[in-house]
């Protein structure tokens, strides 16, 4: 098994990149970022950090996170979100057609990939240009044509904060479309 090594520095910034088991569409649903937000909740609840952006698609998830300033254990946070998900689809669809042996073994089910990308926050261009990726990858995808247009991101909070103006993401941002974050 490759050795991944992690980046924990407390009161860090990160960027994640969670993806479904085999790219499922399973986060396609107004009911599915429900129960994604609940289970947000309730990490926050015991585990508190701060979502500086974020991105649902239908089959993967873009995050930017800061921890409290003593605290580094993502881990922990990615491994209960991914644990309280799984708990609420499971209850409603079934996670378990499918299923390879090695998931069987372990007791996995077929909703997220075992591994995340985890990226850690350098300066403030790394996290301008993460936040700008994040923003832009429904569009990327070809989702939809303009950011404002995508209703699970935190593009327009930024607008309203005046980071952005409503019309970025229209354009043709190529340098965000060559890079790879993860997916």
């Amino acid at each position: 098994m490759p050795d991944y090594r992690r980046s924990y520095i407390p009161g860090g910034t990160y960027f994640f990149t969670l993806v479904t088991y085999q790219r499922r569409n399973i986060l396609s649903s107004h009911l599915s970022i429900e129960w994604l937000d609940i289970a947000i909740s309730k990490v926050m609840a015991y585990h508190p950090f701060s979502i500086d952006a974020y991105c649902i698609l239908p089959n993967h998830i873009h995050y930017v996170w800061t921890l409290h300033e003593k605290d580094c254990d993502y881990s922990t946070r990615i491994g209960l979100l991914k644990r309280y998900f799984t708990k609420l689809y499971s209850e409603n669809f079934n996670a378990k057609e499918d299923l390879p042996e090695s998931r069987i073994k372990r007791g996995e089910l077929a909703i997220w990939q075992r591994r995340f990308w985890e990226h850690t926050i350098l300066d403030v261009d790394d996290l301008s240009r993460h936040i700008d990726y994040i923003h832009y990858n429904p569009v990327k995808h070809g989702l939809i044509e303009s950011a404002r247009d995508w209703p699970y991101s935190s593009f327009l909070s930024y607008v309203e904060n005046g980071v952005y103006d409503v019309e970025w993401g229209a354009n043709n941002l190529s340098n965000l479309e060559e890079t790879d974050f993860g997916e």
